[in-house]
């Protein structure tokens, strides 16, 4: 895993990027030639700028966007620290729901800030791509947006509390059916659930992201801060120990057999057998 203790970005390991623009911080995904794909720095990262927004009073809203073709492929398999190692099962799977905790807490420093957030979502929005997503107050996709939150698939449990905001949105019903089958869902479906807020032609999801963002910044930001925080006290009743559960399913099914099964079947391009250990 990486040094959580660092504060610096190193130049040319950014992940993120933030700008301010008139009352509007924009932060930025930036790195598209991997469709965005979220590691543990993307994780620390996103807390060091969450910090940063929620004392500068010149940030009266967040617009969350992403260069390139997709907002967020999911999960780098890839990417330095990626995978938690232990002597035995048992430390691996409490090194992995310490690791998954301290992610909470970052996704939460970023959920709770005191201004709203707009996501502006493109092309694959999957996996984590969706989960950070369902963490913005208002989501506004292009026509060619596509989410889904393949995870069962690959032996694992949802493990950002994305499946929980979609019962929390659309019922637990539509979160079950959507996690347990991994099946992906296109922009008009997404928002039929009240997944998503509001649909753009993909020309225009920019414009009309900030369009959204600029209502928000005009109005006062005492006011817009309070509706905020009156809106998730009621709406995220429960969700932290919630999450706290999600955690220690994902830590449970992130060191098991099916795990490995489930990425090696991917990668392999084949059907994977699961046996539940």
């Amino acid at each position: 895993m990486i040094d959580t203790t660092r504060t610096d970005i190193p130049e040319g390991e950014e992940r993120l990027r933030l700008d301010v623009e008139a009352g509007i911080g924009v932060l930025t995904l930036c790195r598209p030639a991997k469709l965005n794909a979220w590691s543990w720095e993307s994780t620390r990262q996103l807390g060091l700028f969450a910090d940063r927004i929620r004392f500068d009073p010149s940030i009266r809203v967040v617009l969350l966007r992403a260069e390139g073709r997709a907002f967020c492929a999911g999960i780098d398999v890839t990417a330095p620290g990626g995978a938690i190692t232990g002597r035995s099962g048992a430390e691996r799977a409490r090194a992995y729901y310490e690791g998954i905790r301290w992610a909470h807490e970052r996704f939460a420093a970023f959920a709770r800030l005191p201004q709203p957030v707009v996501a502006a979502v493109r092309g694959y929005c999957l996996g984590f791509g969706f989960e950070l997503a369902l963490m913005a107050d208002i989501r506004i996709a292009s026509r060619d947006a596509v989410f889904a939150l393949p995870e069962a698939q690959l032996g694992i449990a949802v493990d950002a509390g994305g499946d929980l905001r979609i019962a929390r949105e659309a019922g637990a019903g539509w979160a079950k059916f959507l996690a347990l089958t991994g099946r992906r869902l296109d922009a008009a479906t997404a928002e039929r659930l009240h997944l998503v807020q509001l649909v753009a032609e993909e020309a225009a999801l920019d414009d009309t992201a900030r369009a959204v963002a600029a209502e928000i910044a005009a109005n006062g930001p005492l006011a817009v801060q309070g509706v905020k925080h009156d809106i998730d006290a009621y709406a995220d009743a429960g969700l932290g120990a919630a999450l706290d559960r999600t955690a220690l399913s994902a830590a449970l099914t992130l060191t098991s057999d099916d795990a490995g099964e489930g990425y090696a079947a991917k990668g392999a391009r084949r059907v994977p057998r699961f046996e539940g250990k």
